[in-house]
């Protein structure tokens, strides 16, 4: 675990920084070229170019084989056809702020997947995706989506890496949408998962993994895509809600918890990066068991 916490933390040494598209585009164009660096590593990047007021955006894609040996040939082969699992984390960051927890800490994880499932590849494809132009409203997220549901390609599930860095065990740190106050804790230390209704069986394998390896986690159906709970909207799985993939949201769950969201000190030393560690290493393990 160790390792692994250092790792994020040489990710996150690069990528916290003014990084907003239109204010800060040396910062943007520096972050990008490091993901595709690191992507580089485990295969071939696609980018994957979009237009926004007459400027092009890119959103860099990574594509992994599923594992293969000779007791599992055959399954595999049938495999192959299965749809990817895609797990997205955004790249830009709110203008005035170096985006440590929103959403350095999504990315950075991303990256450490590429690696863990070059290495150890799961059952399924997998795909990571680094969407830009999150904070003008999903763009880059709602670009790909529809690109992927005219041309017909079906997802085995979704992720949206959504900030998992920032952690509170304080009592009465975390808060929520009307109601849900109720049925989930008062501290902010564990990670969220937000899925439609069609996730919930990835919800549940997935929750009781995190837990096993050490990481708190709840999780949270959200019904006719999220509409009911809008908070939960709030990242690039809501496009592929709105276009009927099951997908889910991973999450610290944002300005419910961090009060640094969006500011100027949304930095690295507010994270706690053995939480952020253990978010990594549950990921890994339970993406590799769905």
């Amino acid at each position: 675990m160790e390792k692994l916490k250092e790792h994020l933390y040489q990710h996150l040494t690069e990528i916290v920084r003014d990084r907003d598209p239109y204010f800060n585009t040396a910062g943007h164009f520096f972050v990008q070229q490091y993901i595709r660096q690191q992507f580089q590593q485990w295969g071939t990047v696609e980018t994957h170019e979009f237009q926004v007021r007459g400027k092009t955006h890119k959103n860099l894609i990574l594509n992994l084989p599923p594992t293969e040996s000779s007791q599992q040939k055959i399954a595999n082969q049938r495999k192959r056809t299965s749809p990817p699992i895609l797990i997205g984390a955004h790249y830009d960051a709110v203008p005035g702020s170096p985006g440590a927890d929103d959403n350095a800490t999504g990315v950075a994880v991303l990256l450490e997947l590429a690696k863990a499932f070059t290495i150890q590849p799961p059952r399924y494809p997998i795909r990571l995706v680094a969407f830009d132009m999150e904070e003008y409203g999903l763009l880059g997220s709602e670009q790909y989506a529809e690109q992927l549901k005219q041309q017909g390609q079906p997802l085995r599930l979704m992720l949206s890496l959504e900030m998992l860095g920032y952690c509170d065990p304080t009592p009465h740190s975390q808060s929520y949408p009307a109601k849900l106050e109720y049925f989930y804790p008062n501290q902010g230390d564990f990670i969220a998962l937000v899925g439609n209704l069609s996730t919930i069986p990835d919800l549940i394998r997935l929750s009781c993994i995190i837990r096993q390896e050490g990481t708190p986690c709840e999780w949270l159906p959200a019904g006719k895509k999220g509409l009911i709970v809008p908070p939960t909207r709030r990242s690039d799985h809501a496009p592929f809600w709105d276009r009927g993939y099951r997908a889910m949201m991973v999450t610290d769950t944002s300005f419910m918890r961090n009060p640094h969201y969006h500011q100027a000190t949304d930095s690295i030393e507010t994270l706690d990066l053995d939480f952020l560690s253990g978010v990594c290493s549950g990921l890994i393990s339970g993406i590799r068991h769905l």
